[in-house]
C-alpha cells in the first residue's frame, strides 16, 4: 500500500492538528523506521508519537479514516521483522513510559505500553517486588514491546515468559472499541455475550474457536515452556480461564493495541549465587542440562567457544573473558535461596554433584558481585558483537533461526543433530542461548544477498523445522515469529490449527490493518530483505579510509545491527537520545539514517537533507558509541563525513568557523584578552555573541587567560633546543606534554600544574616551541581538508622531531 503523497500530507495535518504528541512524515522521519534488528526493511507511512491514550486512540480514528494499516512498536529491537512495516508507526518509547501505579499487596503494577523493562523493575524493587521476564535488552525494550513478542530472558526459569507475567489489558481495536481483557468466569463471559457489543461480537468467536479447535490445540502445541511460536489460543482452554489478555500476548500488534497493561510483580530472589561450568564442547553442555534442572536453577546460560573467541579476536571484554574457567563451552548457572545459610548447603551439593560428572571440566564460584555482572556481560554483548565477519570475503552471520527451543532434557542430542545439519550446508555458527529451557540461539552465515544463497537458506528452513518439530519443540522461543517463520507454522501446527488462527486475527481484525504481513497472512521470509539480491553496497568517495571495514562507508553502515544498546539510559551511549528519548538522536537511529542516505530511495536529497543533518548535528562526537556499542559503529567519523559533504557547496553557519576553527581563532584573540573578555563580560554583548553561535543566551562563556601557556613555557624552561621547550634537564625519563588549544590559552594553570607534576615525578618534560594544533574540532564540523592538512603538519614537523622514546601526555578535557 503507498498512499498518494497529497494524501499523506492531508493525514499528516490532521493527525497534528488532533493529537498532542508529535507527528513526523518527513522522508527522514519515515527512514529511522524502516529497519529493526532483523534482516528485514520496510518503509513506514510516518510516525506517530502519542502523548497520551487519548493519542493512541484518536490517531487509531484517524488511520481507519484513511484505511492505513497500524503498527505499534516500542524500541524496535525485534529480530524477526515484527517492528517494520508498511504502516503508520505508533511509538509509545518517548512518551508513554509512566508505572501508573503498583498495588504492592497484590503485587500488580499498571503501565504504559512504552515503559522500558528495566525502569519497572527498578520501581517494583523499591516495594521489595519485582518484574521476573528480563530480555538480553532489558535496557531499553519496552513492555508494549514484550507483550506483543512475549519475550522471555535469562531468568525465565524463575519466572515464565511475558504472558506468565500479565494479569489484564486495556485493548482498542482498529475499529475503535476499547476495553479491559484478562481471565473470564463462564458468568462474566455469559454477561459480555449478553451486551452485544464489539467485545460480546469479538469473544463469541474466541469461545466458538475454543469449541471447534479445542481439542486439537491440546494435541499440537507443544508442552514445552518455550513454546512462542503462534497465537496463543491454549489460554482460551477452559483449563486456563479463557484468559483472553494472554491470548494477545504474542500477537505481536497484528490484533489489538494495547493501550495501558497490568502485569504481575514478583518477590526478588533474596540471595543469589552464580556458578560457572566448564566443558570440552557445547554439546556436552547440552547433555548436562538434565543432572542441573533438579537443583531448580532460576537460570542456566549456555556459551560456546565461537561467542567468546568472536570477542577475543575483536579485543573486546578481555578482563570479562579471564574470568571463565576451563574449557572450550560453558554454562553459567544461578541459584537462589531464602537465606545465605540455605543458599550456601544449596551451591555446596549442587557443587559436589558437578564434580561427580565427568563431561564437568571446570567450576567456578562467583562471590563477588561485580564479576557476576562482568560474566553476564558476556552473553549479553556476545552475539551482537560477533554480528559481522572479520573476513571482508566472507558472509555475516545473521538472525533468522535464532532462538529455537525443544525439551530441555533432550537438548545435547538435538545440539548435535543441529550442528550437523549446519555442516551439511556448509554454514557456519555460534551456539549460545537459555539452555534450562531448551531455548538456543544461533546467528548463522546464511547468503541473503544472492538467489543462490536464498535457495540454500529455504531449503535449510524447511530442514531445521522438520528436526524442531521431531523433537517437540518451538520454532521461536522467545523472539516471535513475525516473517522469518510465519510462513513456516502450517509445518508446525498443521492446516487446522492455521485456519484457527486466521479466525482469531480476523476476530479482532477483520480488515488486516494490524501489522499486515507478521505471523499471519504473511510475508515470505525471503521478501522484504535488508540486504537481498537486489541490494548493491553504495560506495563514495570519503576522507576517512575505513580500514576496518573493507568497501569504505558502505560497509562501515552495516554494523549496525540495529539493537539498540545506544537507547539504553545506563552507561554513555548516547548521550543525546539520552537528553531527548528520539530515536534520531541514537547512534541506531544515526547509522540508519546514513545507510538510508546513502541507499537513494526514502532520502532522495541524499547529502543535502535536513533530518539527517539535525541528526548529526546533536551527536557530540563523544565516541562512546565507537567502544560501548557492541560492533562498534563510529557516529563520529560518519559525522564528519557527512558535514564535509553537505556543505561542500553552501554556507555554514558562524559557529561552524568559531568552533571548528577555534585552533585558528583562539591565538588571534589571545593577542588581546583583557579586550575579549571585558567585551564577554558585557551581558547585552555575551547574549549576542550566544546569539549568534546558536548558545543559550544564559551560559558563562570562557575567558581567556592572561598569559598562554606557550609564553609561560618560554620564560619559565631550563633549555631550548630541537624545537622543544624543557624542564628538569637532569633526569633521563622524558615524556612530552602536548599543548591543545583549549588548556593552552583558556586553562594554561592546568598545563603548568601538569609541568610541575611530573618534574615533581622524575620526568624531563617537553613542549614544543611552536604551535600545534590536533585538528579535533575540524573533525567535528567537517573541515576535513584543512584536519588533513593539520595532521600532516604533526606527522611531518611534529612527530619527526619527537625524542626517540619520549611518551607523549595529553590532558583531559581538551579540545
Amino acid at each position: 500500500m503507498k498512499p498518494e503523497a497529497t494524501g499523506l500530507a492531508a493525514l499528516a495535518a490532521e493527525l497534528r492538528a488532533a493529537l498532542q504528541g508529535e507527528v513526523d512524515f518527513t522522508d527522514g522521519g519515515r527512514a529511522l523506521y524502516t529497519s529493526d534488528a532483523s534482516n528485514y526493511r520496510q518503509i513506514p507511512i510516518g510516525v506517530v508519537f502519542p502523548r497520551s491514550v487519548d493519542d493512541m486512540v484518536e490517531a487509531t480514528r484517524i488511520c481507519r479514516d484513511y484505511q492505513l494499516p497500524l503498527l505499534m512498536r516500542g524500541a524496535g529491537t525485534s529480530q524477526n521483522g515484527q517492528c517494520v512495516n508498511v504502516a503508520v508507526i505508533l511509538d509509545c518509547s518517548r512518551h508513554l513510559n509512566r508505572v501508573v501505579e503498583i498495588d504492592v499487596e497484590r503485587q500488580i503494577a499498571q503501565v504504559e505500553p512504552g515503559l522500558i523493562c528495566d525502569d519497572l523493575k527498578a520501581e517494583a524493587e523499591q516495594q521489595g517486588l519485582t518484574f521476573g521476564p528480563d530480555p538480553g535488552t532489558h535496557s531499553r525494550c519496552t513492555v508494549g514491546g514484550m507483550i506483543g513478542n512475549n519475550s522471555c530472558g535469562p531468568h525465565s526459569m524463575l519466572a515464565g515468559k511475558t504472558v506468565e507475567n500479565v494479569e489484564s489489558l486495556e485493548v482498542l481495536t482498529y475499529d475503535g472499541a476499547r476495553f479491559w481483557v484478562g481471565p473470564t468466569s463462564d458468568e462474566d463471559l455469559a454477561q459480555i455475550l449478553a451486551r452485544g457489543d464489539r467485545q460480546a461480537e469479538i469473544y463469541r468467536e474466541l469461545k466458538a474457536i475454543r469449541e471447534q479447535y479445542g481439542d486439537l490445540i491440546r494435541e499440537r502445541y507443544p508442552t514445552i515452556k518455550r513454546r512462542v511460536s503462534g497465537y496463543n489460543l491454549d489460554q482460551l482452554l477452559p483449563e486456563n480461564g479463557f484468559n483472553v489478555a494472554r491470548a494477545l500476548v504474542g500477537s505481536e500488534g497484528s490484533c489489538a493495541t494495547v493501550l495501558r497493561a497490568s502485569m504481575q510483580l514478583i518477590g526478588r530472589p533474596r540471595h543469589r549465587q552464580c556458578l560457572v561450568l566448564g566443558f570440552r564442547d557445547i554439546f556436552e553442555a547440552g547433555d548436562t542440562v538434565p543432572e542441573i534442572l533438579p537443583y531448580s536453577p532460576i537460570a542456566m546460560e549456555g556459551l560456546d567457544w565461537g561467542i567468546v573467541g568472536g570477542l577475543l579476536a575483536r579485543n573486546l571484554k578481555q578482563q570479562e573473558i579471564s574470568l571463565l574457567p576451563e574449557g572450550k563451552a560453558w554454562l553459567i548457572v544461578e541459584l537462589a535461596g531464602e537465606s545465605q545459610q540455605e543458599l550456601r548447603e544449596h551451591s555446596a551439593a549442587f557443587k559436589g554433584a558437578m564434580d561427580k560428572l565427568s563431561k564437568v571440566r571446570s567450576c567456578l564460584f562467583v562471590d563477588d558481585e561485580r564479576d557476576f555482572d562482568r560474566i553476564w556481560s558476556i552473553r549479553e554483548l556476545g552475539a551482537s558483537a560477533t554480528a559481522l565477519s572479520l573476513d571482508p570475503k566472507g558472509t555475516d552471520p545473521v538472525v533468522g533461526w535464532e532462538d529455537t527451543a525443544v525439551d530441555p532434557l533432550q537438548l545435547g542430542d538435538y545440539l548435535r543433530e543441529f550442528q550437523a545439519l549446519i555442516d551439511q550446508f556448509g554454514y557456519e555458527t555460534n551456539l549460545y542461548g537459555h539452555f534450562g529451557d531448551g531455548c538456543i540461539h544461533a546467528r548463522i552465515t546464511f547468503d541473503t544477498r544472492t538467489k543462490a544463497g536464498l535457495s540454500k537458506w529455504r531449503s535449510f528452513s524447511e530442514k531445521i523445522c522438520q528436526l524442531v518439530i521431531k523433537y517437540g519443540g518451538s520454532l521461536s522461543g522467545e523472539h516471535g515469529d513475525g516473517q522469518a517463520k510465519a510462513e513456516f507454522l502450517p509445518l508446525m501446527y498443521g492446516p487446522e490449527l492455521m485456519t484457527a488462527f486466521a479466525r482469531f486475527k480476523a476476530a479482532w481484525d477483520p480488515l488486516n490493518r494490524m501489522n499486515p504481513g507478521k505471523l499471519i497472512h504473511p510475508h515470505r521470509f525471503d521478501e522484504n530483505l535488508r540486504y537481498g539480491p537486489d541490494y548493491e553496497r553504495p560506495t563514495v568517495d570519503t576522507a576517512f579510509s575505513f580500514p576496518d571495514d573493507v568497501g569504505g562507508l558502505g560497509r562501515s553502515l552495516e554494523r549496525c545491527v540495529g539493537m539498540g544498546k545506544c537507547r539504553s539510559f545506563n552507561g554513555a551511549m548516547c548521550p543525546s537520545f539520552q537528553a531527548t528519548r528520539e530515536e534520531r538522536y541514537s547512534t541506531r537511529g544515526r547509522a540508519h539514517l546514513m545507510h538510508e542516505l546513502m541507499r537513494h530511495e526514502v532520502i532522495a536529497d541524499g547529502w543535502d537533507n535536513e533530518v539527517v543533518l539535525d541528526s548529526l548535528e546533536h551527536c557530540l562526537s563523544c565516541k562512546a558509541c565507537k567502544s560501548d556499542c557492541p560492533t562498534q559503529v563510529d557516529v563520529a567519523s560518519y559525522k564528519s563525513e557527512f558535514m564535509s559533504k553537505h556543505y561542500e557547496s553552501r554556507r555554514r553557519p558562524l559557529a561552524h568557523y568559531a568552533f571548528g576553527r577555534l585552533g585558528d581563532v583562539l591565538p588571534v584573540l589571545s593577542r588581546f584578552p583583557k579586550l575579549t573578555n571585558a567585551g564577554l563580560r558585557v551581558p547585552l554583548a555575551r547574549r549576542m555573541v550566544c546569539r549568534q553561535l546558536g548558545l543559550s543566551e544564559n551560559r558563562n562563556l570562557p575567558l581567556l587567560a592572561n598569559e598562554p601557556f606557550k609564553v609561560w613555557a618560554g620564560q619559565h624552561c631550563e633549555d631550548t633546543r630541537a624545537g622543544f621547550h624543557w624542564f628538569n634537564t637532569k633526569s633521563s625519563s622524558e615524556v612530552v606534554l602536548w599543548i591543545d588549544s583549549f588548556n593552552g590559552y583558556y586553562r594554561p594553570d592546568l598545563l603548568r600544574a601538569a609541568v610541575r607534576l611530573l618534574t615533581n615525578a622524575g620526568f624531563r618534560v617537553g613542549v614544543s616551541n611552536r604551535r600545534f594544533c590536533c585538528g579535533r574540532p575540524l573533525y567535528e564540523h567537517g573541515f576535513l581538508k584543512q584536519a588533513r592538512a593539520r595532521l600532516n603538519e604533526i606527522l611531518n614537523e611534529f612527530h619527526d622531531r619527537l625524542p626517540e622514546d619520549a611518551s607523549i601526555l595529553v590532558l583531559e578535557p581538551s579540545c
